[in-house]
């Protein structure tokens, strides 16, 4: 194959090899810290002030391995641990009730399953980072080519932008139900100026705050647990339903449980680069798999079960109507904890800074990606930038939480959906499932890179099949209709977006090697 021959040919090119095991490793094309500070442009000025106060200078340059030094193992792990160990995952079990009509049972076979297939990729990407140095985004050259990548980073821009602000809105509602004289743009700025801390000063802190932040809110969480359950709302609403509109609503609720877990996919390897380059590929998957498998189960089960009250409590009902996710959990702490309960509150809404840092850490090498120009702008700056454009999002969009959670969940699946499709298809098929057939030094070099034709024309084809399996209150198309009971029918956008994309793909990448040659 074309491919593997010139990866043969780069190992004879570059004489700074090194192997470990089966896999080929090369230090081509990599930056060391100092090369950041180096010279009198503006660039370098820029980071030498930040460099003073431990600020990463870092962005979305190739990690040399003598710099992949982050040998705990675990804090990947407590990484994902503590991003989902918050109120948004909760909010998406809670959905099942009020939005699909769904009861505990049949929400929980959907949340246990489709949690396992949506973490998958996220587990696969992050065993990526430690061997090629590379993030998320700049690995994706290798399968997009150096341009139609842009197309991706613009789509991961939205997506980052848009989880921070309904993150955020969510955040906001708690302070809302303990005392609502509290305005929601004031919340949602506590958030934002939260995270932003977190996130200018890069990768280590990143991953120092979530290494411990699940703690308080695990302890949380099980007081809602304890709570819940001695409260006796708990109603399984069994037995189950049948028929199409209980097929319907599986299926809706399954894409949006899918757009959260896999919605990690698109920043997997950010957060592994700076692991040795020779650690246990297993290890980071299993690591990954634990840290994102139990948070979301538990929080999603947890908000899954809480919303079944709202069957039978109008106490609950006009809580969830009032403040949404803020006033459900006000309702089980408030009335038996007082003022204890109240602070519990408050710290569950806090929780969404753990949830935001990834997606405001990672907008920052996106936007580096897009082109020449946005890559001379410091990461630093791009998160400032990110956390301004969010925040604008996130205030006028407050008052409408429910229905955009639905329709984004359901947006972001799709087009992640189509990513897995192609990333997948070109390293299983393509490159035969081995790292030996990369050729991580090249990835700044767009004539050694995939033409990405055949990867964008996939995505195109990709978006046709999410558009005729979505199943949306302002759209329907004609398979989603088949697939549930009418008006609404079922969401099968995910897995039509991944099966156009992953089929078309094999077809068009086939042509293109045969045309190009690479």
């Amino acid at each position: 194959m074309r491919a593997t021959q010139d990866v043969e040919g780069a190992r004879k090119e570059d004489s700074s090899l090194e192997v470990y095991g089966v896999d080929y490793v090369s230090d081509g094309n990599a930056v060391h810290r100092q090369e950041f500070t180096s010279g009198e442009s503006m660039y370098a000025k820029l980071q030498r002030f930040a460099g003073r106060f431990g600020v990463e200078q870092r962005g979305i340059e190739r990690v040399p391995s003598d710099e992949r030094t982050d040998s705990s193992m675990s804090q990947v792990g407590t990484l994902w641990f503590s991003a989902n160990m918050v109120v948004s995952s909760f909010a998406i079990g809670a959905l099942a009730r009020p939005v699909f009509q769904l009861g505990f049972v049949d929400s929980a076979l959907t949340i246990i399953f489709i949690n396992l297939l949506g973490i998958m990729p996220v587990c696969f990407f992050s065993t990526f980072g430690p061997r090629f140095g590379l993030r998320q985004m700049v690995l994706s050259r290798f399968y997009f080519g150096f341009y139609g990548v842009k197309l991706i980073a613009i789509f991961n821009v939205l997506a980052c932008i848009g989880w921070s602000a309904v993150n955020v809105i969510v955040g906001a509602q708690f302070f809302h139900a303990v005392n609502g004289d509290v305005p929601g743009w004031a919340g949602i700025l506590v958030i934002a100026a939260a995270t932003l801390i977190i996130c200018t000063f890069g990768y280590r802190i990143v991953h120092t705050y979530e290494k411990w932040s699940w703690i308080p809110m695990f302890i949380i969480f099980m007081i809602v647990l304890g709570t819940f359950a001695h409260s006796g709302e708990f109603n399984s609403l069994l037995p189950l339903e049948s028929g199409p509109a209980e097929a319907g609503g599986v299926l809706s609720f399954a894409a949006s449980v899918f757009g959260f877990a896999t919605g990690w996919t698109s920043y997997a390897a950010d957060y592994t680069v700076y692991q040795p380059v020779g650690c246990s590929r297993r290890s980071i998957f299993l690591w990954t798999f634990c840290g994102l498998f139990i948070s979301l189960c538990f929080t999603e089960l947890l908000g899954a079960a809480v919303a079944t009250a709202m069957a039978t409590n109008e106490a609950y009902l006009e809580a969830y109507s009032d403040a949404h996710i803020g006033g459900l959990l006000a309702q089980v702490l408030v009335p038996t904890l007082g003022r204890f309960g109240e602070f519990c509150v408050v710290l569950l809404g806090l929780s969404i800074i753990g949830n935001n840092c990834p997606n405001i850490y990672s907008v920052s090498l996106s936007l580096q990606v897009l082109s020449e120009h946005t890559q001379r702008v410091p990461r630093f700056i791009w998160t400032l930038i990110g956390t301004a454009v969010y925040v604008a999002v996130a205030i006028p969009g407050y008052a409408n939480f429910e229905d955009a959670l639905e329709s984004f969940m359901l947006v972001i699946g799709y087009w992640l959906a189509i990513y897995e499709g192609v990333s997948l298809t070109e390293h299983f098929v393509f490159r035969r499932g081995s790292l030996g057939n990369y050729a991580p030094e090249t990835y700044a070099e767009p004539k050694r890179l995939p033409p990405g034709l055949a990867a964008v024309t996939a995505f195109c084809v990709g978006v046709a099949g999410a558009i005729l399996g979505m199943a949306q209150k302002w759209f329907t198309g004609p398979i989603g209709a088949l697939c549930g009971a009418p008006p609404f029918g079922g969401d099968v956008g995910f897995e039509l977006a991944f099966s156009f994309a992953a089929v078309s793909y094999v077809v068009l990448r086939t042509v293109e090697r045969a045309a190009f040659g690479r």
